[in-house]
Formats: C-alpha cells, structure tokens, sequence
C-alpha cells in the first residue's frame, strides 16, 4: 500500500526550462520538499550545479550535505533553536531584528539581512537596515547579503512597483535575493540596478510548474460491504445506503484532508468517492453506492490535494 506522487518526463524538462531561464537561481527545498521530499530536491540542485539553497528553518538543515550547496535559513531562529543544534559552518542564516543578530553573535557564520515588505512578516524597516548590517557586522557575522520576500502577486507583475523601492536600500556592490518574481521581471531589474546582484529564489514555479506533469494517486487497500444503517469508522457512524467500504492507502499522516467545502479529495473512473469518515491517519475510509464504478484492492485512485501539503509515500518516475 502506498500514497504515491507520480512524475511524467516532462516535469524533468520543465525544471530544466525554468533554471535555465533565470540567472543564478536559488532553489528552494522547504517544507515537505513540493511532494517530493527534500533530499530528492537537494541532490538534483546541487547535479545543476546550485551553489546555495533556501530551507524553511534550522530544523531542516539536517538533510544538508556538508559538501555542496551552501543552505540558506529563511526562517530567523530564536535561542533555543541553537542550543541543542551542531550547525555547519556554510550555513547562511537570515535576520530580521537586531534580536535575531544578537541570537547569532559571536557565531561567524554569513547573514542576510531581511528587509521588510508589504507581507508584514519578517524584516528590517527599510530606513533601519544600515544600521542592522553595522551590528551584525559588530557582532562577527559576515553580511552576505539582503533578502526581500514579497506576497505573491495579485495581479501578475504587481510585486514589481514595490521591489523597485526595496532595492533602493540595497547597498550597491552587494547582492539581493528575492522571490515571487519572474524571470522576465528579474533581467529588467537587473538592469535597472547595474551595481547590485539580483538572485530569485524560486520553489514552487520550479517544482511544480505545471500540475499536468504531478500526479498524486493511492492504493486501495480492501474493499467491504455495508448495508444502509450499518456503522463503520473511528467514529461508528451509520452508512447512508447499501454500498460498499473502500480503504484508501492516504490520510491525515500523509497531510491528505477533505476539501475546503468538505467534499472527498478521491476519485475513481472520473466520480468522485465519497468520504465515510474523515481521512485518519494512513487510510481513509471512503464509500460507494450499490451501481456505481466499484474499484476492487490493488487499484489505485486520483488524490485532489496542494503538492505542497502532502507527504507521499514514495515519488515514482513515469518512463
């Protein structure tokens, strides 16, 4: 039984086509690595050659080899994220505050100082950066350079008005990395600041792309009758009609959960297979009416859900 992402050839071109159209591309491996894992992510980055990528926080950084990549943290850690840790030494951290500097003093490792945007997240203020880089540099870090995280763009090319007063602060002869731009947005700026090194961090439009290449499907581990009235489930609730149990090898392990408007994320011969119970865990209990299309144990049904949630079993590539 397994809860599997299935990759058709052409995502490998797709990744092929999307680094090669930006210039120095910082990969991100975040979170759940895009349904593909982090290590499958890391290893292809460094075999195009990255010389550095972008994880989530400290906690990620044990997938990092020690040889290759440099990791950047996106996350600023706090004290206690430090002290039970070893961290290499190519490790570059981001920090917001003068607290996130004073968390890391003394530490020698590269920074980037995060300059503050209209997300409201993490984050310098613009007019306050100068000195955050003075005391970090005091602190006996080596500024390695400036991060500027956007919201994602609503409407497309929207992000562009405010970047270009970000950058201002930017201090020229030194490089900025941003994200939620695209690679058409990046050489105009790249242009416009002669003097300043753009780099894109860029994760999902990189490893997801387009969706029509991903798919996520899962094992049907058994199959059972239940007549209407019957209870089944954690939760004992009777069924509806006559029918039929299906156990789904994904669940709320995996990250897998109803939707939004709490209908199934299965389906089966192109209909949808109704939720019995909440998925739980590493099966979800599904159900089918009496007529309708039945799928019987080894088959494997389609998963509706954001690659960038779920955890699969394995990734299998489609030859």
């Amino acid at each position: 039984m397994a809860f599997t992402l299935l990759v058709q050839p052409g995502w490998r071109s797709h990744v092929d086509s999307v680094w090669s159209s930006y210039d120095g591309i910082v990969p991100v491996v975040k979170g759940n690595g895009y349904g593909f894992g982090r290590p499958g992510l890391i290893g292809l980055s460094a075999q195009f050659g990255a010389e550095e990528l972008a994880v989530g926080t400290v906690h990620e950084l044990g997938d990092i080899p020690l040889v290759g990549p440099s990791p950047i943290v996106l996350t600023p850690v706090l004290p206690a994220d430090l002290d039970a840790m070893t961290i290499a030494a190519h490790t570059i951290f981001t920090v917001g505050s003068l607290a996130d500097v004073a968390t890391l003093s003394g530490r020698g490792n590269r920074v980037l100082i995060k300059v503050a945007s209209s997300m409201r997240r993490y984050g310098v203020h613009p007019d306050e950066v100068a000195t955050v880089a003075g005391a970090a540099t005091a602190a006996g870090l080596q500024v390695h350079g400036y991060a500027i995280h956007l919201p994602l763009p609503q409407p497309a090319g929207s992000n562009a008005l405010e970047i270009t007063d970000l950058l201002e602060v930017v201090p020229n002869g030194t490089t900025a990395y941003l994200s939620h731009l695209s690679a058409g947005e990046m050489r105009t700026l790249a242009a416009m600041y002669p003097h300043k090194r753009l780099r894109a961090r860029v994760g999902t439009e990189l490893w997801i792309g387009d969706k029509a290449h991903l798919k996520l499907v899962a094992d049907v581990v058994d199959v059972r009758p239940i007549e209407s009235g019957q209870s089944a489930g954690y939760r004992r609730w009777p069924a509806d009609e006559d029918g039929h149990l299906v156990m789904v090898s994904a669940g709320s392990a995996h990250g897998v959960q109803a939707l939004p408007d709490s209908r199934s994320p299965f389906h089966f011969a192109q209909r949808r297979l109704g939720l019995h119970e909440p998925p739980h865990m590493h099966t979800s209990m599904c159900i089918v009416p009496l007529g309708s299309p039945l799928p019987t144990i080894g088959d494997r049904v389609d998963v509706q859900q954001p690659l960038t949630r779920v955890w699969p079993d394995r990734v299998q590539f489609v030859s």
